[in-house]
């Protein structure tokens, strides 16, 4: 166990990733001895009983670890919790999606994609190309604006209504001559595709790339993703896009079901 260290040594330039460091740190010592006391925690660390208060404290504050009233010690708290039911959620896309993604590149011969939303954009979690795919680019891990991609804009339709009113309320970044930047456009756009069930892009993003996506539901039927097929605007055209609607929304209903819903669409 190292010696402690003396308040100076938190005030270097490094001082804010240390302090990330040890945090961190504090979690996984909780982890493992299931509850522990600011001094556990100061002398596990090798720093001061201050500056470990501070850190449980602050970790407190946010909810990743709670006090033990009776004892006086901590033990993680239930934002650890949500952190990994929200982890464990986008596993279990990727994984259920991986083969549904496959088939359908297979079938239509575009590359398919899975989305999920992140803040202001859609995050790819899953990707598969088809043998006629044009673009070698891996979108997975990668965000994409809500605004201009299908898998955004059916993700932005189902959001809670505070998020589609933030992003309305700002200045959309226009991709192509194409983007939907006005507001109201935009809005009417949403509400179709939320009574249509599918969403669709021409050329928005990108200019010669088409695509068209489906919501994916969890067990719940809350909207937890975007099942999307995206190609060249000479093979998707917008004429087609009904016909490819209606298989993405196959796959987006079976992904659904891998991941425990079985009501009706709300």
């Amino acid at each position: 166990m190292s010696e402690p260290q003396s308040e100076s040594e938190d005030r270097g330039p490094i001082a804010g990733v240390q302090s990330v460091d040890r945090a961190l740190s504090v979690l996984e010592i909780l982890a493992a001895e299931g509850e522990a006391g600011v001094t556990e925690v100061a002398a596990e660390l090798g720093v001061h009983k201050s500056t470990a208060f501070r850190l449980v404290a602050t970790l407190e504050s946010r909810g990743f670890v709670e006090q033990l009233a009776d004892r006086g010690k901590y033990r993680l708290g239930f934002g650890v919790v949500r952190l990994a039911g929200a982890a464990v959620a986008q596993l279990d896309i990727a994984r259920e999606g991986r083969p549904i993604c496959e088939a359908l590149a297979a079938d239509l011969e575009e590359t398919v994609n899975i989305a999920i939303l992140d803040g202001d954009r859609a995050v790819n979690v899953t990707q598969a190309r088809g043998p006629a795919a044009l673009s070698t680019h891996n979108w997975v891990g990668q965000g994409t604006p809500l605004h201009a991609t299908s898998s955004g804009k059916v993700l932005l339709a189902h959001a809670p209504d505070a998020v589609r009113k933030d992003l309305l309320s700002r200045g959309m970044q226009s991709f192509t001559p194409a983007t939907l930047t006005d507001p109201e456009a935009l809005r009417q756009n949403l509400d179709q595709i939320v009574e249509q069930g599918w969403g669709c892009t021409v050329e928005e993003f990108e200019v010669g790339l088409n695509a068209v996506a489906a919501p994916v539901r969890g067990a719940d039927g809350d909207i937890v993703a975007a099942l999307s097929v995206s190609g060249p605007a000479f093979r998707m055209d917008q004429e087609d896009h009904p016909r490819l609607a209606r298989r993405v929304m196959a796959g987006a209903d079976e992904l659904s079901r891998r991941l425990g819903f079985f009501g009706q669409p709300r």
